[in-house]
């Protein structure tokens, strides 16, 4: 009974420093620390966005005719989305096709009039002055054919703007307005056509501490960085993508740094607004010395694992952690490799107890 009261006033998780007298061995299983090459990874976590998006607006006023892209489709640039109604545009482009043609005929009769009065002047029948006249009268008429010319290519330019187009490639949205609304171009009140965002590629940003970025250019020195993109609950791989840019300042209220990264997202899995955990790749510890992170302990003295001895009894082993991404922790000091740890088993053994130790089976 005494003992027994001496062991629940230790309280939880804190190891128990009195030998088990005797009885059957505390079942457990074991494993052995492993050396392999682990990743360096920084977490975030982040907010996908689009790598573009526009909100696609009508250029000139009129009638919505035509809409001709589905809700959730993909698009290419220069693909025609919705039509306005051209008639209006084609009526001023013909007039002005009509003012330039009589604009260059008035000049074609001025330049045939300044080589009569030039033949005048020659033979001194015509002043000087009407000479000097008629070639105003020419320039003149040659600015009005350049003015002519400028009004068609306006009056063309509208008539094109009437096929409303996609600017990029991307996914178009839900539509914001129905065939039959009249749009006016320059009404700020207007919610546009459709928004289009690019989703092949897609990126993410996310923050780091600004202590790692010493360690992080360093890494971005020896090529870009691969970043991995993982769902909320940071078990399900969404993505893999790269490091594109670090912001050119750090946060001062927060004391962080942002980053973007890019990802070709062919299988769509990241999604514009999504949050996702993401891990950059900053190096690759060579040879170390990894447990799964369920053998790490944790006591009022630190980080701490039970290994069993030689003649099948528990002991205590501090350790250190040099990184620990919830299944695989990195041994810095306290193991050496030829140890058995015990991985399952920790909440009922005390130092010394005896053990009956089974090897953990292979991960599948």
């Amino acid at each position: 009974m005494l003992a027994a009261a001496l062991l629940i006033g230790l309280g939880p998780g804190a190891p128990v420093h009195a030998q088990s007298a005797g009885g059957p061995g505390v079942p457990v299983t074991v494993v052995s620390p492993v050396r392999e090459d682990v990743p360096v990874l920084a977490r975030a976590i982040g907010t996908v966005q689009a790598f573009q998006s526009v909100l696609v607006r009508a250029r000139v006023d009129g009638t919505l005719d035509k809409v001709l892209f589905t809700e959730g489709q993909q698009v290419r640039r220069g693909d025609l989305l919705a039509q306005l109604d051209p008639r209006p545009y084609q009526a001023a482009l013909d007039q002005a096709i009509a003012k330039r043609a009589a604009d260059a005929a008035l000049l074609a009769n001025a330049r045939s009039d300044l080589v009569r009065y030039a033949d005048l002047a020659q033979n001194q029948t015509a002043s000087r002055q009407r000479l000097d006249l008629q070639r105003a009268n020419v320039a003149q008429a040659e600015a009005n054919v350049q003015g002519g010319d400028a009004a068609v290519s306006a009056a063309q330019l509208n008539l094109e703007f009437t096929g409303i187009t996609a600017p990029l490639d991307g996914r178009v949205g839900l539509r914001q307005i129905d065939p039959g609304n009249y749009i006016r171009a320059a009404d700020p009140a207007s919610s546009g056509i459709v928004t289009i965002t690019q989703i092949h590629p897609i990126a993410a940003l996310y923050t780091l501490p600004q202590d790692i970025l010493p360690q992080l250019q360093q890494a971005m020195r020896g090529g870009k960085l691969q970043v991995t993109a993982y769902s909320s609950d940071d078990r399900t791989k969404l993505s893999e993508g790269e490091l594109l840019t670090i912001d050119s300042a750090i946060d001062a209220s927060t004391g962080t740094i942002k980053l973007k990264a890019v990802f070709a997202n062919g299988d769509d899995n990241l999604w514009p607004g999504q949050f996702v955990n993401l891990r950059t790749r900053l190096d690759t510890r060579r040879g170390a010395l990894t447990l799964p992170s369920a053998a790490v302990q944790r006591g009022p003295d630190g980080l701490y694992v039970f290994v069993v001895k030689p003649d099948n009894t528990a002991a205590l082993q501090p350790v250190e952690v040099g990184q620990d991404d919830g299944r695989t922790a990195v041994i810095g000091k306290g193991l050496n490799g030829g140890e058995r740890v015990v991985l399952a088993g920790q909440s009922r053994l005390s130092i010394g107890a005896p053990v009956a130790a089974t090897e953990a089976k292979p991960a599948s």
